[in-house]
C-alpha cells in the first residue's frame, strides 16, 4: 500500500518556545476533506475548531486508518543552529518515523519545506490552505505547540504564555523588559532592549 504524507510546521516566529513541525499520513486515495469535515489551515480557523479537528485526528489514529507525529525543536536548538535547520530536523524527524520505507510514500509539505531527498516531495505555496492533508498536518503541530505552551506557562507564569504563546505580543515584551529571557526564551530573537 502507498501512503500520502502532509507537513507543515508551527512556531516558526515566536520569541519562545519549540517550535513543531506536524505530519500525516493516510492511505492513498484517502479523502482528508471529507474524513475531517472543516479542515483548514490552522491559522484560519477558531482555537475551538482546531481541537475538535485534532480529537478526530487522535480517534482516527487510535483507530489505526491515520497515523500522525508532531516533533518539536527547542529554542536552545533555534539558538544555536538556526530556525531553518531546526524546523528540518524535526521534519526529517517525523517523516523518517511515520515513513521508513520512501519507495512508497509521497509527501506534500508546506511553503518552503522539504522532506529528505530519498522522498518523492511536492512543496505547494499555501499548501495550508489548499491541500487538506497539510491543512491536518498545520493542526496537528500548531495545537501540540499550543498545548505545550500552556504547559510551560505553568512554569513561568509571569510570561504569559497561555495568552500568547510566546509571540511578540506588547504584553510579552513587557514582561520580557521586566523579568529578562527565560530559559526557553529563542535569544536570538529577542530585540537588545528585551
Amino acid at each position: 500500500m502507498r501512503f500520502m504524507l502532509g507537513v507543515d510546521e508551527a512556531g516558526r516566529g515566536p520569541l519562545a518556545g519549540p517550535v513543531s513541525v506536524g505530519i500525516v499520513a493516510v492511505p492513498e486515495g484517502f479523502n482528508v476533506a471529507q474524513e475531517f469535515p472543516g479542515v483548514a489551515d490552522s491559522k484560519k480557523i477558531s482555537e475551538k475548531k482546531r481541537e475538535k479537528i485534532f480529537a478526530m485526528l487522535e480517534a482516527r489514529s487510535a483507530r489505526g486508518d491515520v497515523r500522525f507525529a508532531v516533533e518539536f525543536e527547542s529554542a536552545e536548538m533555534i539558538d544555536r543552529e538556526g530556525i531553518v535547520r531546526a524546523v528540518h530536523s524535526a521534519l526529517s524527524r517525523g517523516v523518517n518515523a511515520l515513513a521508513p520505507d520512501a519507495a512508497l510514500v509521497t509527501v506534500k509539505l508546506d511553503g518552503a519545506l522539504r522532506a529528505p531527498s530519498e522522498y518523492s516531495q511536492e512543496t505547494i505555496i499555501h499548501g495550508d490552505a489548499l491541500i487538506p492533508i497539510i491543512s491536518l498536518a498545520s493542526i496537528a503541530a500548531k495545537v501540540s505547540r499550543d498545548r505545550l505552551m500552556l504547559e510551560l506557562s505553568a512554569r513561568y507564569p509571569e510570561y504569559g504564555f497561555e495568552k500568547h504563546k510566546g509571540y511578540g505580543t506588547k504584553a510579552h515584551y513587557a514582561q520580557l523588559r521586566k523579568y529578562g529571557p527565560s530559559a526557553i526564551h529563542r535569544r536570538s530573537f529577542l530585540h537588545r532592549e528585551c
